[in-house]
């Protein structure tokens, strides 16, 4: 991740440069710092486009779930229909479509689950990098202002 580079970079520099005796500060030069902080911002709107492309993909998921169990049912009412003109077997249509049916929406559910807890769980990961990256930026901040 481009971003976690320069942060990288940024504290190899803060850890390279120059103690300034009994202070336990450090000079650095502040036009680097300032172009990687540019850089990071630069970068930061690419994170910010790869968790909406997760929650986008996420909601594609969850439609081509849905449109696969409305295809099932409606071929499970299609196949119903054909089973009723025959009266024997109009009982073991019906509780063969439910079954089907059933199974559909479990699926579906599954499905829908498993696609919500794996979005989820992506968009974790990133706001936990996200909120990581935020914290050592103030840090920096905060520490290039002390100087």
């Amino acid at each position: 991740m481009d971003v976690l580079k320069l942060l990288d970079e940024i504290e190899d520099i803060v850890e390279d440069a120059s103690v300034i005796p009994l202070t336990g500060k450090v000079m650095v030069d502040k036009e680097e710092i300032f172009n990687i902080i540019k850089a990071i911002r630069i970068k930061l709107p690419d994170e910010i486009k790869q968790a909406e492309w997760i929650k986008e993909e996420r909601q594609r998921i969850l439609a081509e779930a849905q449109n696969e169990a409305d295809t099932i049912v409606d071929e499970v009412k299609t196949h119903i229909e054909e089973m009723i003109e025959k009266d024997e077997i109009t009982k073991l249509a019906n509780d063969r479509a439910n079954d089907i049916i059933k199974k559909a929406q479990n699926n579906a559910k599954e499905i829908r689950i498993g696609s919500i807890e794996y979005a989820d769980e992506l968009l974790k990961e990133m706001q936990e990098k996200l909120k990581e990256t935020i914290k050592i930026l103030d840090e920096n901040r905060n520490e290039l202002k002390g100087i």
